[in-house]
Formats: C-alpha cells, structure tokens, sequence
C-alpha cells in the first residue's frame, strides 16, 4: 500500500484473465509442448545470453513454473524468480532454490540497475501493455546488462483466433502480441542495443512428427522472420 498525502492507494489486484495459468498451476507443465519448451530453453541459453552467467545476478521475469530459472540456477546464476501468479511460484520450489517473487513486470519492485541479466520467454504478451514491460526490464537492467526475450509473433495471431472460436485452444487469458518489426522498433526506441533478432517456429510445434524439419527451418528465421511464428530477441542495456 502507497500513500500519497492524505490519500492511500491500495496495490492493483490481478485480473482473472491475468492469473488465467494460475488457475492450473498443478497441470501447468502437462499440459506444456515439450518441443516447444526444449527449443526456447535452447534458443536462450545458447543463443540469446551469454556464454557464461555464473555468479551474475539473473531475474527470471514470467517465471511459470520455474524450468528457466531451474536451468539459470544449474549454470550458476543468482536467480530471482518471478511471477504474478502464487500458485505457479510454489512449484519452482520444487525444481531450483531462487528467490520468489510474486509481482507484475508492469510493476517490478526493484531498484533501478539491478541486475545483470533478465528472461523473458513467452511474457510480456499476457499483459496490458507489452512495450510497457520492455521499458520496466530496461529499468531494473544494470548498463551492460543482457535481456533476453521471446514472445510470439502477431503475423500468427489469427491462427489462435481461428483456434479459440472452434474451441481447440480454449483460452481466456490475456493475448497482445508484438508485431515483428514493432517489438524491434520499440526495443530501440527504449534504449536497448539489439545483439540477435530472429523467428523460430515457421509452423505449428503440435505437429510432432515434423519437429525434425521445424528445427532445421530455425536457421533462416534472421532472414525470414517477419513470417515465424515466435521471435526471438537478444538486447544490451
């Protein structure tokens, strides 16, 4: 609770479309792609940070259940795991030994130039205001510091739109989606230094047999990315 004068002003509480994963925190790794969650993994730590994160001090932002910080943790990094949903902050305890906290990245109760390193892996688009979380990640960046961000592409958006109306994807959680040169735009425009920038994903990753191919098209999503369906972004403070 702030207080401004002689008025108080209570911390806004979540919506429900906000803590829409919460509600299924016990089922939340089942019902993960596991190809899907092995190439972000992949494609963040091996393409979009820094060789090595060890001792460096690592905020996990949009944590879910904890398979991010889990890795950053093993690799040696000073994690801070961060959710807005308590529940899913309950099962990272169960995968890693960071520091939990529960919040919003529209809102981050840190200090300016606060850590070295920031994850953000599939985000920033279940908010408000996307743009708004690049700013609070650049915020909280020490200068120098690495974000590393993946987010899905709006080119894709009609694909989930066409999906939830024949209810195949049955979601009612909070969708605003980067477009790919927007988000690139924006990245800029706060400050940030663009290291990579790519697509990963030409086509849907629930076609398992196909995997195979998917993966090998990742090589051309510098080139073609504008057309994937994921993005994935590496930025220097």
């Amino acid at each position: 609770m702030k207080e401004t004068g002689s008025s108080l002003i209570m911390p806004k509480r979540p919506s429900k479309a906000e803590l829409f994963y919460d509600e299924f925190a016990d089922e939340f790794d089942r019902r993960m792609n596991r190809y899907d969650l092995q190439r972000r993994l992949d494609i963040v730590f091996n393409d979009l940070l820094p060789q090595s994160i060890a001792g460096k001090k690592l905020l996990d932002a949009g944590c879910g259940t904890g398979h991010f910080s889990r890795v950053a943790a093993e690799r040696g990094a000073v994690v801070t795991s961060m959710d807005i949903g308590e529940r899913l902050l309950e099962k990272v305890a169960g995968k890693c030994n960071t520091e939990r906290v529960s919040g919003s990245v529209l809102d981050m109760k840190f200090e300016n130039n606060y850590f070295d390193l920031i994850i953000s892996s599939e985000v920033i688009e279940h908010t408000e205001n996307p743009y708004g979380a690049i700013r609070e990640f650049y915020r909280v960046l020490k200068p120098g510091g690495i974000l590393a961000l993946t987010v899905p592409n709006r080119f894709w958006k009609w694909s989930c739109i066409i999906a939830n109306a024949l209810k195949i994807r049955p979601y009612e959680g909070m969708e605003n989606w980067a477009g790919y040169k927007r988000l690139k735009k924006e990245l800029e425009a706060t400050g940030f230094k663009i290291l990579k920038y790519s697509g990963f994903h030409l086509f849907p990753f629930q076609i398992s047999f196909l995997c195979p191919l998917l993966f090998y098209m990742d090589k051309f999503g510098g080139t073609f990315g504008r057309f994937y369906i994921n993005i994935g972004a590496s930025c220097r403070k």
